[in-house]
């Protein structure tokens, strides 16, 4: 008995420690019919799993700043498309082409992303629309 309940309290703390990972779908979040183009300055950029993330400083015509964050593929996918850590380093200047938020959110799922030199490179994942 006692070691039945020692069994069951390791398994359950090993459960209690282990992350759980919620996955969502586009749709739930992201609107097709929302394309957005945005053009910005890097403040961040999150290569993880199960998604990275890009995070963009945009200069409005007001001169007010609005910080967005665009969801992209997963880092093993970002990897095999060339893209690194260092690939958008804070203050470059890209466009990242997506589609927005259903909240309407400065937040968007990105699909590609242009870089100062004209390079033009996917950050979507393969199931999404675009």
């Amino acid at each position: 008995m006692k070691s039945r309940l020692c069994l069951l309290a390791i398994c359950g703390g090993l459960l209690a420690s282990t992350p759980v990972m919620a996955h969502h779908s586009f749709a739930s979040e992201y609107d097709r019919d929302r394309r957005v183009k945005v053009t910005g300055t890097v403040t961040k950029f999150d290569l993880s799993n199960p998604h990275s993330w890009v995070y963009l400083d945009v200069k409005e015509a007001d001169g007010t700043v609005t910080s967005w964050a665009f969801e992209t593929a997963a880092a093993g996918g970002l990897y095999r498309r060339g893209i690194r850590k260092d690939t958008f380093k804070p203050g470059m200047v890209i466009t990242i082409t997506g589609f927005g938020a259903k909240d309407n959110s400065h937040t968007a799922d990105a699909q590609d992303v242009t870089l100062p030199d004209g390079t033009v490179m996917t950050l979507g994942t393969e199931n999404n629309p675009g």
